[in-house]
């Protein structure tokens, strides 16, 4: 069964499967999935709980040899197995297609993984969580989401947030649920009868936001300049590599100059940049892309030591004129 992190609290009012595996790199909201199903097996009386963090294949012989070991009388427990890695191996792979083949009424397996990319979903163990227990799939909130994420959140709160209010938050937070989750919690504090205005959030939110290369990319095709740029800000202040930068930035050139060159790109596999692609395609006519190609390749040698100059500069530089 596949569920999503909205749908899983309605599920587990009424169901507690075998097995659950809850997947992505969203921390706050993988983390919120984990502690609903933990909690939901100790009210069915799951009462202990073991955890098995898996980094290397020897791992796996001793998350065998725990679930083999359990005597009759032992009490009901959840297994929890955190995954360093959307792609177990083979052993991993046989273990856990095994262990959901063969459930035990007495242990429940909880387990725990990044994104998992196509070639990981398709694997036989994730069609075994499928078949006999429940899937979570948690997606990150992107931007254009996250208002309504906030909106959502304030009413879990009991806070009534104004739109300029949520705007200004969602830009103080955006890329890191956690800390626009942490800074709503310190807003049901300060906010008068949880009332929450944009010089409320103002006078108390930090600037959290955590941005990351894809994010960016993201950004510069819709054609969003000053949101690249604030993003080049939050990765710069954060030490990202620059070269990681200059790599998403080219990826975004490519995917405009082969959709362009294609004719609108029919069939390639952007899948989620296809929204912001087709904005960028918009542009295209007037993009100057050998300009832009030298540019990146300016910031390339500065970034070796080359050429003198500030290659953060060139790649604010190339952002801004990929946003056109």
């Amino acid at each position: 069964m596949k569920l999503t992190a909205d749908s899983l609290i309605t599920h587990l009012a009424s169901t507690l499967l075998p097995a659950y595996l809850i997947s992505g790199d969203e921390p706050l909201l993988a983390g919120e999935a984990a502690d609903a199903v933990r909690e939901r097996a100790r009210t069915a009386g799951f009462s202990e709980r073991e955890v098995h963090f898996i980094e290397r294949a020897a791992d796996w012989d001793e998350l065998r040899s725990s679930i083999a070991s359990r005597s009759l009388f032992s009490a009901r427990r959840v297994v929890e197995v955190r995954l360093a890695s959307g792609k177990p191996g083979a052993a991993g792979n046989a273990t856990l297609t095994a262990l959901l083949g063969q459930p035990d009424p007495d242990t429940l397996l909880l387990i725990l993984a990044p994104r998992l990319d196509r070639d990981a979903q398709g694997a036989e163990w994730v069609a075994a969580v499928e078949a006999r227990g429940g899937w979570v799939p948690v997606w990150p909130v992107d931007a254009a989401r996250l208002v309504a994420w906030l909106r959502g959140r304030c009413r879990r709160l009991g806070l009534t947030a104004d739109e300029e209010a949520l705007e200004l938050l969602a830009a103080h937070t955006e890329g890191n649920l956690l800390a626009a989750h942490q800074e709503l919690a310190k807003l049901t504090l300060l906010a008068p009868a949880g009332r929450v205005t944009a010089d409320v959030v103002r006078a108390s939110v930090a600037d959290s936001a955590r941005f990351d290369v894809f994010g960016l990319g993201e950004a510069v095709l819709a054609g969003e300049a000053s949101r690249a740029l604030r993003m080049l800000a939050g990765l710069r202040a954060e030490g990202t590599e620059a070269t990681l930068v200059l790599w998403a930035l080219l990826r975004a050139l490519r995917d405009v100059w082969s959709a362009y060159t294609q004719g609108g790109g029919q069939g390639a596999p952007w899948q989620r940049r296809s929204a912001a692609l087709a904005q960028a395609l918009t542009r295209a006519p007037r993009l100057p892309f050998t300009a832009l190609a030298q540019r990146a390749e300016r910031a390339d040698r500065m970034i070796k030591g080359r050429l003198t100059g500030d290659a953060w500069d060139e790649l604010a530089l190339l952002a801004t004129e990929l946003c056109a």
